[in-house]
């Protein structure tokens, strides 16, 4: 059985991601990249659907130890787990090498104290865990064959094959070091180069220390941050710049339930707001390649903008089910692919605008096509902004007039009105301030409960949304407004769990709600985060840095976050980790930071 999902460690190389349990398990990774099928399932299933396990020997009847402790070596992408044992201490170091060549996934065991029996029992399952591969010996290297992939294992360890598992059964004493390591490449080409462990270890921790030195924030929460922007970079697809909203597919929104999607592609949205996290922190060279990215994907015609796009640009996103995995959990079904993508959501075009925007005022180099672009955007909203959308959620249910889709609409206007001014751009400024004016007066016409003193959902809508808190974020409103206040208190009150965090919007059990679904979910973080960047704005500073160190203590032992937190049961949900999570940590530890709002 899978371990908790806050249980799980993040290693990558930038083009995909392991996911490696406190046992020293890796259940989860995909191979060559984020979106491909994965050779170790198990996450989602069990271990017949594939996992790599190392770690101290143990009795076949008993589970496999957890290390006593784990950490990231200093500010990288190299986890160090270490167990404490009746015969010893032993660390493993697990880590993936930026790509230079063959992707590798490389585990480093050392000996610490004593003579310490250990194990690994690699099990290799192509496509998700349906597919058994031909697993022989090449040249005195073990290589997995199936289809189009094929696997290298190397290791100075002795192995041993039993019950369609790869063993390697040895021990190690004080100064000893024993290196295994899996490549992946297309099962037509020659062999992957032999690995050069200890190498690979030091050029990674390099790139990871170089790359970490660009960060401009040393603020109070300065571990937060580079840990949260070490998950985001992680999280970018280096060849294209495309950034997925997480590593993972099908980590269930409602243990047990349907909430099941997978995020292993690059939205708008997520990419826009890390964009904007990056830039506020020093990282322009990754704003430039997501812009680049961003051009490719749209390829100059917003009027068939996709809301998310494949990691190369890739348009066609086919939802599918994988009915031989039972789900994390149990939480079926099993989805790869994502519906969502031709989806109608109109704050889309906001926060690309607003992303743009950003990079514009950062100082970003210019980019004509960008501003021509934007330009091509605010001429689609203009026709379309009064249309119903899916929204922000991506709600199955039927389309509505969501509040947080016109405010977005409003941005996208308003920043596109900063540019022409600026002088970077031409267009018809008089007509789309008259557009920027309309939007404003229709949301507070339509979309303010005037006797709750509260915007609402949607128009003529009972229900709150936390996209609301977002309404002074994006300047639609002054936070001092009374209306802005009113929205803040009334979400605290309707859509607030017992521990202060926030529901994205009222769900209906076992009915289905706005979104369309059955089932509940827990608080979704973002949100939370949200809430504690509106307390400062309003002036509730202390209440704020509350909120905030609350939601960092919700935070994994290796300061990672999924995307939701299940009050009701105590523990993280959601595809895991979320860039979407990480994203408004850094916005809000910035904002607290500027505010002097931080413990001492």
């Amino acid at each position: 059985m899978a371990g908790r999902i806050e249980d799980y460690a993040l290693i990558g190389d930038m083009q995909t991601a392991a996911l490696v349990c406190r046992d020293g398990t890796v259940d989860w990774l995909c191979l060559p990249r984020f979106d491909s099928h994965a050779i170790f399932a198990g996450l989602l299933g069990t271990e017949e659907h594939g996992f790599w396990r190392l770690g101290p020997a143990h009795a076949a009847d008993s589970p496999p130890p957890t290390a006593a402790r784990r950490t990231y070596r200093g500010d990288s992408l190299i986890l160090e787990s270490e167990w404490d044992t009746p015969r010893g201490t032993v660390r493993v170091t697990d880590f993936m090498p930026p790509r230079d060549g063959a992707p590798q996934l490389i585990r480093i065991v050392e000996g610490v104290t004593g003579r310490v029996p250990m194990r690994s029992a690699l099990r290799m399952r192509f496509s998700y865990g349906r597919v058994v591969p031909w697993v022989h010996k090449h040249e005195g290297r073990t290589v997995a064959v199936a289809g189009p992939d094929s696997v290298w294992f190397d290791t100075e360890a002795e192995t041993y094959g039993k019950s369609l598992t790869t063993y390697a059964d040895f021990t190690v004493a004080p100064g000893d070091r024993i290196a295994f390591t899996i490549s992946w490449e297309p099962s037509h080409k020659q062999p992957p180069a032999l690995p050069e462990p200890e190498q690979s270890l030091e050029a990674t921790e390099t790139f990871w220390r170089d790359w970490v030195e660009h960060c401009t924030y040393h603020g109070p929460y300065r571990e937060a941050v580079v840990r949260s922007l070490i998950t985001l970079k992680a999280l970018t697809y280096a060849p294209t710049g495309g950034i997925v909203a997480a590593p993972t597919t099908s980590l269930p929104e409602d243990i047990s339930g349907v909430r099941n999607w997978d995020y292993r592609y690059t939205w708008l949205r997520d990419a826009a707001i890390t964009l904007s996290s990056l830039l506020r922190t020093g990282y322009r060279e990754e704003a430039r390649a997501w812009r680049e990215w961003l051009l490719r994907a749209v390829a100059g015609d917003p009027e068939n903008l996709q809301i998310m796009y494949g990691i190369a640009g890739e348009r066609e996103l086919g939802e599918a089910e994988l009915d031989w995995l039972p789900g994390y959990e149990g939480s079926a079904p099993v989805r790869v692919g994502n519906g969502a993508a031709h989806q109608l959501q109109l704050d889309v075009y906001g926060e690309v605008t607003e992303a743009l925007h950003l990079a514009h005022m950062t100082g970003l180099a210019r980019n004509d096509y960008a501003s021509l672009l934007q330009l091509k955007l605010i001429r689609y909203l203009e026709d379309h902004w009064q249309e119903p959308d899916e929204g922000i959620w991506e709600v199955r249910g039927p389309r509505r007039h969501f509040v947080h889709s016109k405010v977005m609409a409003w941005v996208a206007v308003d920043r596109t009105i900063k540019l022409i001014q600026s002088g970077d751009a031409d267009g018809p400024l008089e007509r789309w301030k008259e557009l920027r004016d309309d939007i404003h007066r229709d949301v507070c016409e339509k979309g303010y409960d005037k006797e709750r003193n509260t915007f609402t959902q949607s128009y003529g809508s009972q229900e709150l949304d936390a996209s609301l808190l977002l309404i002074p974020q994006m300047g639609f409103l002054p936070p001092d407004d009374k209306r802005v206040i009113g929205t803040i208190e009334a979400i605290q009150r309707e859509l607030s769990t017992a521990d202060g965090f926030i529901l994205r919007y009222p769900t209906e059990g076992e009915c289905e709600g706005v979104d369309g679904l059955p089932g509940d979910e827990g608080a979704f973080l973002a949100c939370s985060f949200w809430m504690a960047d509106d307390l400062a704005m309003i002036g509730r500073v202390d209440e704020a840095r509350k909120l905030f160190e609350k939601l960092l203590a919700l935070r994994n032992d290796l300061g990672l976050l999924a995307e939701e937190w299940d009050p009701r049961l105590q523990r993280q949900v959601g595809n895991f980790p979320q860039a979407f999570s990480h994203v408004p940590l850094i916005d809000t530890a910035l904002r607290l930071t500027a505010s002097g709002a931080y413990g001492g």
